[in-house]
C-alpha cells in the first residue's frame, strides 16, 4: 500500500471535562502524561511508527499549547516530499457552528480531505494511550476487501457497558454496534468476552464523504461515528472489526482512555513500578515529542540527614532534586525541589517548584505551581478538599493559583536547616 494513499485525521478537539482542572487551561490531547510527553504524542508517534506521514489534527476547545506543542515537537515529516502533519482548527466552512461530535469535526473538514484525494482514511482519537501499527490494520481492511474497518479490543463481558461494543459474526463481519449496552453480546466462542470498539476507523475515502454528507443533513443526528455513522453503515456496505495487535509486546495488550483524573493518575503510577504494564523504552518503536533544551536532571547533597534522590521514580531533564526524597512518582522537566521535602505517589508537571520542608503524597501538581516552604498536601482529607479538587479516588489536584495549607516546622527541623545553610 503507498502512504500517499492514506490520510490520517486525529480528533483533538474535545473539552475534556472529566479531567478538570488539568483541561482549565489546556486541551485533553496537550496534558502532560509520563514526564516530557504529551497525551496526543502517542497517537502520533504511532503514525509515524505505521509509516503515516499524512496527518491532519483537528483542534478545537483551548488550542493554544497544543497547538505551540505541534509546532516545537512534530516537524519530523518532510514537505519537500509532500509529508505534513498540520493543525485543523474549525473553519466553519459548511455552517457557523462548532464541531457538533467526532463526525461532525471531520465533515467540517472534507473540503481538507477531498483536496488531498485520498484513497482510505483513518480516523483516530488525539487522547488515548496505546501502541499500534495502523498499517497492519489498513492491509487487514484491505484483504476484507471492506467498506469500514473499526479496531477492537477484548474486555470482560461485564466492562462491556462502559464502551461501545461491536458484535462481530465467525468472519469479524460486524453485524450490530451498542453503544455502552446494559447486555454487551459476547464474541463468538468467547461467552466471557466482548469487543469494544477503540475510536480507531478506517474507511474508503467515498464511503466516509457519502456517510458523513447523509449524516449532516439529519437534525436528530448526534453527528458521532460510534452513535451514528457506523451503525448507518452497517448493513449497507461491509463493515469489519479489526482485532487489535498491540505494538506494547506485554502479556496483556495495553489501550487505556484516560478520560478520568483517577485514570490518568493510576496510568502514570504504573510506569513507577519495575515492570510496568507500558512499555516506554522499547528502542524499536519510539516514542517522540518536544524535548525541551535543559540539562540533564540533578541530585545534590548526600548527607544523612539531607539527601538528594529518588526511588521508583520517572525524572525528567532540567530537574534538581535538591537533599529531599521522591518516592514513586513522576517529575516532568525543570521541576525544583527544595532541601528537606518528601514527595510521594505524586505527578509533579514542568515548571513546578518545591519549598522547603514540603510534604506531598497522592497528588497532581499542575504546571507552574508554587510549593510554598512547609506545605502538606494528601495528609488531611478535608483540608485537601476544602482547597483543591480531590478525585473519587482521593488524588488531590493542584491547579495554578491554589494556596496548599502550611504546617508548622518543628524546631528540629529548622535546626537541621541551620545547620545545612552554615555548611552550604
Amino acid at each position: 500500500m503507498l502512504r500517499d494513499d492514506v490520510l490520517v485525521i486525529v480528533l483533538a478537539g474535545g473539552a475534556g471535562e472529566r479531567l478538570a482542572p488539568l483541561t482549565r487551561d489546556r486541551a485533553k490531547p496537550a496534558v502532560y502524561f509520563g514526564g516530557p510527553y504529551r497525551i496526543i504524542d502517542f497517537v502520533l508517534s504511532n503514525c509515524i511508527n505505521s509509516g503515516l506521514r499524512h496527518v491532519f489534527i483537528a483542534t478545537q476547545y483551548k488550542s493554544l499549547s497544543l497547538n505551540r506543542h505541534i509546532r516545537q515537537g512534530w516537524t519530523v515529516v518532510s514537505e519537500e516530499l509532500g509529508e505534513f502533519i498540520e493543525i485543523l482548527p474549525p473553519q466553519k466552512r459548511v455552517g457557523e457552528q462548532w464541531y457538533q461530535g467526532t463526525a461532525d469535526a471531520v465533515y467540517q473538514n472534507l473540503y481538507s480531505i477531498i483536496r488531498e484525494a485520498p484513497k482510505f482514511v483513518v480516523v483516530l482519537a488525539g487522547d488515548h494511550v496505546y501502541k499500534m501499527d495502523y498499517q497492519k490494520m489498513l492491509r487487514f481492511h484491505q484483504d476484507m476487501a471492506a467498506d469500514v474497518t473499526l479496531a477492537a479490543i477484548e474486555v470482560p463481558i461485564e466492562d462491556g457497558r462502559r464502551f461501545g461494543v461491536v458484535a462481530v459474526d465467525e468472519q469479524d463481519k460486524v453485524t450490530a454496534f451498542m453503544e455502552k449496552p446494559l447486555n454487551p453480546p459476547a464474541m463468538p466462542g468467547q461467552p466471557h468476552l466482548a469487543l469494544a470498539s477503540m475510536g480507531i476507523y478506517v474507511f474508503n475515502s467515498d464511503v466516509l464523504v457519502r456517510a458523513l454528507e447523509e449524516d449532516a443533513a439529519k437534525d436528530d443526528s448526534q453527528h458521532d461515528f460510534g452513535k451514528n455513522i457506523i451503525p448507518a453503515l452497517i448493513g449497507q456496505g461491509r463493515t469489519f472489526a479489526y482485532p487489535f495487535y498491540d505494538e506494547n509486546k506485554k502479556a496483556a495488550k495495553y489501550w487505556r482512555d484516560i478520560g478520568t483524573l483517577d485514570a490518568y493518575y493510576d496510568a502514570q503510577m504504573d510506569l513507577c513500578h519495575i515492570n510496568p504494564e507500558f512499555n516506554m523504552y522499547d528502542p524499536e518503536w519510539p516514542l517522540r515529542t518536544y524535548m525541551p533544551q535543559a540539562p540533564p536532571a540533578k541530585f545534590v547533597f548526600a548527607e544523612d540527614w539531607r539527601r538528594g534522590e529518588a526511588q521508583d521514580s520517572l525524572i525528567s531533564q532540567g530537574c534538581i532534586v535538591s537533599g529531599s526524597r521522591i518516592h514513586g512518582s513522576i517529575l516532568c522537566p525543570n521541576v525544583r525541589v527544595h532541601s528537606f521535602c518528601s514527595i510521594e505517589q505524586a505527578i509533579l508537571m514542568p515548571g513546578v517548584k518545591v519549598g522547603r520542608h514540603a510534604r506531598i503524597r497522592k497528588a497532581i501538581i499542575d504546571r507552574d505551581v508554587d510549593i510554598p516552604r512547609g506545605a502538606t498536601i494528601g495528609f488531611n482529607a478535608e483540608e485537601d478538599r476544602r482547597r483543591h479538587t480531590v478525585s473519587e479516588n482521593g488524588v488531590v489536584v493542584v491547579a495554578l493559583g491554589e494556596d496548599p495549607s502550611v504546617a508548622p516546622i518543628t524546631e528540629e527541623a529548622l535546626r537541621l536547616e541551620a545547620e545545612a545553610d552554615r555548611r552550604g
